[in-house]
Formats: C-alpha cells, structure tokens, sequence
C-alpha cells in the first residue's frame, strides 16, 4: 500500500525542522505537522529564552547550512568562568587555550526557530499547521495519524512517526511511553541584565547552595540569566518587586560586571530531570524534549536533543539511499543503541552537578571546591572537562 509520506515529524520547533532541513535532499516524502501558527510561534514567551550552543553544536548546524543564517545574531563564549559561592574553588575555560574560536554561542530561542521555519518554506517538505495529533495507530507496514484543525479532521499515513514535539509529547503519550523523573524542588528564574561593565564575552557560571546561576554574554553589555533557586525561594522571588529580585541577584552574582539593571520581565521555570523509559515504540521514535529534559546547569538540552536529530538524520538518509524501510525495528533499534551512551553520560553529569553543587554540607563543599580548583590546575583533565562543554564527544 502506498503510504501518504515516508515521514511525518510532528512538532514544527528546533528539533522537527532540523530533522526535515538536514533530510530536505534525501529523496523522503516528509511531512511536519505543528499545533500552533507561525504567529503564535513567535509570540511564545518560550521563544524569548537563550539558547546556549556548544560549538560542536555549531559545528554541525554549520555543515546542515543553518547557521550562516543567524550566525550575526549569536554572541560568542570566549571564557567559561565556574566558581562556587563563599568558597576557594573556581576554574576557567578559554577558547583560546582550546585553540578554538570559540567555547560556544549564545542565541535567542526565537532567531533560530524563524530561520529554520524560513528555510523549511524553500523545500519540498509539507507542512500541516496548525494541526493537532489526536490519535496514531502502528502497523506492520505503515503508521496512520489522526489531526485535527478545528472541527476538521485529517487522516495520513507514513512509514515512520517522529515526535519531536516537546516535553509535553503527545506522540510519546499516545504511544503509552513511560518516563522517569526527578522533582528537583527547584525553579529556575530566567531574564536578562544590562551590565555596567562590558562581558568581555565570558559566560558564568557561579554555584550557589539553592543552586546554580549562570549569565550568560548578550552582545557587549547583556546577560541571560538562569537562576535556580529553591522552588520556595522562587516563588518570593516572583510576587516581590523588581529592586528587590535585582538586589538579591547582585548580592548572589557579585560585581564582576558591576551594576546590573533588569532588561527583560522575569519568568520562572519549574525544574525536574525526565527521561522517557524508550525512545521507540512501532513505527514511531521520539527526540529532543520528548524523549530527555534535563536541568539547565550545564546547558546540555538543546545540544542534546541536535545530537538526536543528526544521528537519526543520518541514519534515515543512509536507509534511503538504499531503499530500505525508514521505519522498520532495525533502524530504530539501531538508532535507539546509538545514541543510549550519550543519553546516559550527558544526564548522568548533569544530575550529578546538580546533587553536588545544590548542596552546603561541609565535607561535600570542601571536596567539590578542591575538585575544582585542581581542575584549574590540571590540562588534561580541563581539557576534558571543556571538551564536555563543548559537546564535542557525543555525536554518534
């Protein structure tokens, strides 16, 4: 039976348009199907947050031909600068010492999303927006998607369903995908500064007992800030004023970059570890934020999940080039085993900074502060460590 698409991603965000761009030329027929507008894509406040892109991140955007096109929005991280608050510890990163141009980028959210959703208008690639999936059947050879627009139904058939469609999958919970989570307890506070001082392009990263805060260079005298705190802490943080939540950054932050002034309104994120107990189940997988959320602290969710999207890219267009069955168990299998060690290593230092670093317990601060400052000390071990940051050793 012939089947409407060999593929239909459904989610029009980061991953599912990066999947349909890096396929554009694989011969597919392939169909992305998105639940909200271009309009209210834009006007998302998800869209405001910053993105921080490690450079093997932008290495492979680079080669997909992606980010030449928002390249002159990005500001470059020259300096990673990690310290823990009150105590001795801290150590530094340079792109310059790694003998890269530089350690990553920082970008809105909402500058690669519209590049990519431009770029998907110049393909062949079919988009059904704004629809909503409201029912998927697997069969032996063919995956049939029920969507909804309205009062309006449609029905299409492919050889493989991808969801790419957030934290909040619908693919992933129509497919009756367990997951497992962990409830940090935490919020992450996220806004932007004006700085008196200019960045000097250096990311910060500042551990403190609620949590960790990190600023991020925007341009030459702008920072995005992701604060974690104490979901309670949070929360008074939220309902006081604006001198109140700028003093206790400050006081938090320090003066490295001397006064700082809110420039953007301040939104709050709950902040938990969920992993989905699979990433495939019939003819159907699941990638990026729907198959892994990981806590902000190292800024590993977004690299992550375009890691997911190369290697299941690949291996997509590896099948068609041989005529083979893009959504048969042996290529999700395959993809699921190849990308199982970088899931497990990536949220496993993620958690594990999390549980460290969120904690004052004497013995434990004073062992992760000489943890870090012999990390400082140490080149190969830092070398390591920066090429961890930069998402240099997960692909594939």
């Amino acid at each position: 039976m012939q089947q409407d698409y060999d593929l239909i991603i459904i989610g029009g965000g980061l991953a599912g348009n990066t999947l349909a761009l890096a396929l554009q030329k694989s011969g597919l027929k392939i169909a992305v199907v998105e639940a909200n507008t271009r309009e209210q894509q834009a006007a998302s406040p998800a869209g405001d947050r910053a993105l921080a892109l490690a450079a093997g991140t932008v290495q492979v955007l680079m080669e997909l031909g992606l980010w030449q096109g928002v390249s002159d929005k990005a500001t470059a991280i020259k300096q990673i600068h990690v310290s823990d608050r009150g105590h001795f510890g801290k150590t530094r990163l340079s792109a310059e010492r790694q003998q890269v141009e530089a350690l990553g980028y920082v970008i809105s959210a909402h500058a690669i999303e519209s590049h990519l959703a431009e770029q998907l208008q110049h393909t062949d690639v079919t988009l059904l927006s704004p629809y909503r999936l409201v029912g998927l059947m697997s069969g032996d050879n063919e995956i049939n998607v029920s969507l909804k627009q309205g009062d309006a139904s449609l029905n299409i058939t492919s050889k493989l369903l991808v969801g790419a469609d957030g934290g909040n999958s619908s693919v992933r919970q129509l497919l009756d995908i367990g997951q497992h989570s962990i409830d940090y307890q935490q919020t992450a506070l996220v806004t932007t500064v004006q700085s008196e001082l200019p960045n000097q392009n250096v990311a910060y990263e500042r551990f403190t007992t609620s949590g960790p805060l990190a600023l991020l260079p925007v341009g030459k005298r702008q920072a995005s800030v992701v604060w974690t705190r104490s979901s309670e802490d949070a929360e008074a943080l939220m309902l006081g004023n604006e001198a109140d939540f700028l003093s206790q950054l400050q006081d938090c932050f320090g003066y490295r970059l001397g006064a700082l002034q809110l420039a953007a309104p301040r939104r709050a994120f709950p902040l938990s570890l969920i992993r989905a107990n699979a990433m495939s189940a019939g003819r159907a997988v699941i990638i990026g934020n729907a198959a892994h959320q990981l806590h902000p602290v190292a800024g590993q969710g977004f690299n992550l999940g375009l890691r997911d999207v190369v290697v299941l890219a690949q291996m997509l267009a590896d099948a068609a080039m041989q005529d083979l069955d893009v959504g048969s168990a042996v290529i999700l299998n395959a993809y699921v085993a190849a990308r199982r060690k970088d899931h497990d290593r990536v949220i496993g230092f993620t958690d594990s900074l999390v549980k460290i670093f969120s904690n004052d317990w004497l013995p434990l601060a004073a062992a992760r502060n000489l943890g870090l400052a012999l990390l400082d000390h140490l080149p190969p071990a830092k070398n390591i460590f920066a090429r961890q940051a930069m998402g240099l050793d997960g692909r594939g």
